[in-house]
């Protein structure tokens, strides 16, 4: 048992050490495939701002319009009934 728990402590031990080692300053950089996926990523997000910007502008605009003006449709019926 103790030779078990010697070995088993030894290779944990070295083996913590080589995955903290790194690579030797050998690295590869980010592959073709992650380089789409954040590119996809960014795509969606460009994408998503133009309906943004519009509804944002949409409503600035019905914030800062005069609440005294009614619909055409709202002033016709009343005029109508009331000649």
């Amino acid at each position: 048992m103790k030779v078990i728990s010697a070995t088993i402590l030894s290779l944990l031990i070295a083996g913590t050490q080589a995955m903290a080692s790194g690579n030797g300053g050998d690295s590869e950089g980010l592959g073709f495939m992650a380089t789409l996926f954040i590119g996809f990523g960014v795509l969606i997000i460009l994408f998503q701002t133009i309906p943004a910007i519009l509804l944002f502008a949409g409503m600035v605009k019905g914030l800062l319009s005069s609440a005294d003006k009614k619909p055409a449709e709202a002033r016709a019926g009343i005029s109508a009934k009331n000649p």
